[in-house]
């Protein structure tokens, strides 16, 4: 069996991976897309499905007013003694010289759930994880911030030891490593093998210098010893290599034994005329999650078989038939079902009856307007990942507006200050219309300016599509859903992605997003009802 990268399409970063008997889970950071946290599972490696959105009640998690790029970072997915255990970071603030964030626990004895009450742990940094000793004594490491305007940011990684028959961390916490001049030292792991504490951590940041580095030591209050010869994972000296800003991952044995490392990674498109100066690219489908396959040499250090550049193909593992899952997203989503399909999110808040209903009108998703798109707060915005470089994705809406300050239509969305839609909305003079906006970092234009597209007063629904070609993608819009009219403007979909916004803010985590939205200025929730959605991949394997 050959498994090929990337295993988790799209937006699905900094994967923590745990077998408990015959079957995979890999935890994957969210930021401030609601549920929080999406744990995928399989069986083999190769084939995976969305199995639980633990974070998915206020209880667990209020993102309310968070930042771009804020919320879940880097969750941590263990399992010990029958019981799983979720420590994930929620991050509010994100640029600057703080890192205001909050790390919480919580368990249960099914991935699915039901999950505890969460317990604060610290607010010392991000990207904390757990480790379960030998001995049954837990410690919790991180990413230890220093806002210091005269120091690196990145300390190093703390350690504490956590009780769990008082829920709480005890005693002093210490720090265990520095890392080594790349800097950036995050996204710490601990693994016990062979008599030696392992820590995995990632370094060089999150763009085309990451990397993964290893270090160990007998005690966990010993000094660690960094991996001689550099990171054991990069292709920061590959600009033309398939994976790009390889890193920040988690390692787990097979039943016979194998090693396999799970990795974030990314896929970058060529902008026009722009290769010579960085041949690799952007990547608009996020950092995803890769895969491969690992050994420990002679002197007990963890290598990539193939090499540290990784490899885009590999080897499944031994003794294990391969086990595909049934399709879980429909390429057409009618909006029968009682719940929401879990691939579609919406922005920092659950969307409870007052922002989507699914039975107010059966048959339709309804959304109630709210804020705009730009908003921290209450978006009525329901949208799911860019998984290919090519795709369509079309809906139906039924809307009546009756101001220029309610719209709904359909979305490219990066954050709150990157993104695009084609909506109807009201004119003075022409009534009823189309219009598409957009927002090149936080700078608002229209398409159409003072002539949007009249839309007949017969016309019940109308349909909007959108088409993906790789780094360009252009709306559509019809009255009769078979004869389509172009919008006269082509989008650039490397504006959609880390690389494009770095340019402006430091943080930029995610990746692009297609859906639906409703916004209504006036406060009165006018409502926009969405027929269906049809998200068809055309460049799928």
């Amino acid at each position: 069996m050959k498994i090929k990268n990337p295993i988790l399409r799209g937006f699905h970063p900094d994967p923590s991976i745990v077998r408990v008997g015959d079957t995979y889970y890999i935890a994957s950071s969210t930021f401030e897309w609601w549920p929080g946290v999406r744990i995928h599972e399989s069986k083999d490696l190769k084939n995976w499905r969305l199995a639980s959105c633990p974070l998915q009640e206020k209880r667990l998690l209020d993102m309310t007013g968070n930042l771009d790029s804020g919320g879940i970072w880097a969750p941590d997915l263990s399992y010990y003694d029958g019981q799983f255990y979720l420590v994930y970071t929620d991050v509010k603030v994100t640029d600057g010289s703080f890192k205001d964030c909050i790390n919480y626990l919580i368990t249960a004895e099914d991935v699915r759930g039901p999950w505890s009450d969460p317990v604060v742990l610290n607010t010392a940094g991000f990207d904390a994880s757990l480790f379960h000793d030998d001995d049954g004594r837990k410690y919790l490491v991180n990413q230890y911030w220093d806002p210091r305007p005269y120091h690196h940011p990145f300390y190093g990684i703390m350690c504490t030891e956590y009780s769990a028959e008082e829920q709480r961390l005890v005693g002093e916490p210490w720090v265990i490593y520095k890392g080594t001049s790349d800097r950036f030292t995050e996204g710490p792991h601990i693994y016990k093998v062979n008599g030696y504490y392992y820590l995995f951590v990632a370094q060089g940041g999150t763009v085309y210098a990451h990397q993964e580095r290893a270090a160990r030591a007998k005690s966990l209050h010993d000094t660690f010893e960094t991996q001689p010869g550099g990171p054991f994972l990069t292709t920061l000296d590959a600009p033309y290599h398939p994976i790009q800003k390889a890193g920040h991952g988690s390692l787990v044995q097979t039943p016979e034994g194998e090693w396999y490392f799970t990795h974030l990674m990314g896929r970058p498109l060529h902008r026009d005329n722009e290769s010579s100066i960085d041949p690799r690219g952007w990547c608009p489908l996020g950092r995803e999650t890769g895969i491969q396959k690992l050994y420990w040499d002679e002197e007990g250090w963890p290598q990539i078989e193939g090499g540290h550049w990784g490899q885009e193909v590999i080897d499944g593992p031994k003794g294990i038939a391969e086990y595909p899952w049934e399709e879980s997203c429909p390429e057409v989503d009618d909006f029968d079902e009682p719940e929401l399909n879990p691939q579609f999110q919406s922005l920092r808040t659950p969307l409870d009856e007052t922002m989507m209903s699914l039975k107010d009108r059966p048959g339709h998703l309804r959304l109630y307007g709210h804020f705009s798109l730009a908003s921290t707060f209450c978006q009525a915005h329901v949208a799911r990942r860019w998984q290919s470089f090519e795709f369509d994705a079309e809906t139906r809406v039924d809307y009546r507006p009756r101001t220029f300050q309610q719209f709904a239509g359909l979305t490219c969305y990066y954050n709150t200050q990157n993104w695009s839609c084609i909506q109807v909305t009201w004119h003075e003079e022409y009534g009823r219309v189309i219009d598409v906006v957009y927002t090149d970092l936080g700078k608002t234009f229209s398409v159409y300016e003072e002539q949007p597209v009249p839309v007949p007063e017969e016309a019940e629904y109308v349909w909007l599509k959108v088409e993906v070609r790789g780094i360009r993608y252009q709306y559509f819009y019809s009255f009769d859903g078979k004869e389509w009219m172009a919008v006269p403007h082509v989008f650039d979909s490397t504006k959609l992605s880390d690389e494009y916004i770095k340019a402006v803010y430091d943080a930029a985590f995610t990746g692009a997003f297609v859906g639906m939205m409703s916004v209504d200025g006036l406060g009165t929730r006018l409502p926009a009802d969405f027929d269906y959605f049809r998200y068809k991949e055309l460049d799928r394997e």
